[in-house]
């Protein structure tokens, strides 16, 4: 059966659903087999709302814009039939999976959470594994693969779906096992949870602590001694031996 995934994207009136702050726009583009296909269902969506200044400094879409636009209870089915029995794959999906499932609930249609009608793959988590300490914005993301969006000025739905579908070809492609791995334990620790406000992916490392020996231990003494000297530093007051803890 052909893998289909569904790069998904939105726009907001503000940060959180808990502060009263509505969806306006949102994008899916469809990706089979790790090949687009061209295919998309996009809208934009009356908030029945002020946007946040803030807000509209990203995505630069006004209120008088989203007057005549139709209300997320008008699209819902839509939106359903085209993602359900897919693998939504959104960058940051906390923020996406909670406006999502907000709206839904706001329809009371007896809509269900976005994960009982697909599977999801965040992959701001897969970026973190695979950058670790480094920038892992879809803006970082671009320009360490070599993804020109340069026509980026403002956040849009749309064209940051199309983006991240690139993002995320690149992040898997050429080294099967690894990634697959990856995504496989990103899909594993997603699989059966009911993701309201958050997406949770929590991964256990072990740490191995190595100890420094006395001799270590004594040229360190000897070297912070020099610095205390030369350059007078704020713990300069305290015991070398109190550095060192």
């Amino acid at each position: 059966m052909p893998l289909r995934q569904i790069i998904l994207d939105t726009e907001t009136t503000g940060l959180a659903v808990a502060d009263g702050h509505r969806m306006i726009e949102i994008a899916c583009v469809e990706m089979i087999d790790r090949k687009l296909t061209g295919k998309y269902f996009h809208s934009f969506l009356n908030p029945e709302r002020e946007i946040e200044a803030a807000a509209f400094a990203v995505h630069g879409i006004s209120n008088q814009f989203l007057q005549d636009k139709p209300l997320f209870s008008h699209i819902a089915q839509e939106l359903i039939d085209y993602i359900s029995s897919s693998e939504l794959i959104i960058h940051n999906a906390a923020f996406d999976v909670s406006f999502i499932n907000h709206e839904l609930k706001l329809a009371k249609q007896g809509w269900k959470a976005v994960t009982h009608y697909c599977s999801i793959l965040d992959t701001l988590v897969m970026a973190r594994q695979l950058h670790v300490g480094q920038r892992n914005s879809l803006d970082a993301l671009c320009k360490r693969y070599g993804i020109d969006n340069s026509k980026r000025d403002l956040h849009g739905a749309l064209l940051d779906a199309n983006l991240l579908a690139r993002v995320y070809l690149a992040m898997t492609g050429g080294q099967g096992s690894f990634f697959d791995a990856i995504h496989d334990q990103v899909i594993a620790q997603q699989k059966h949870q009911e993701i309201d406000a958050a997406v949770v992916v929590k991964q256990q490392y072990k740490l191995v602590i190595l100890q420094a020996n006395e001799d270590e231990l004594a040229e360190h003494r000897e070297y912070l001694e020099m610095m205390k000297k030369k350059a007078k530093p704020i713990w300069a007051e305290m015991h070398i031996d109190e550095v060192l803890k």
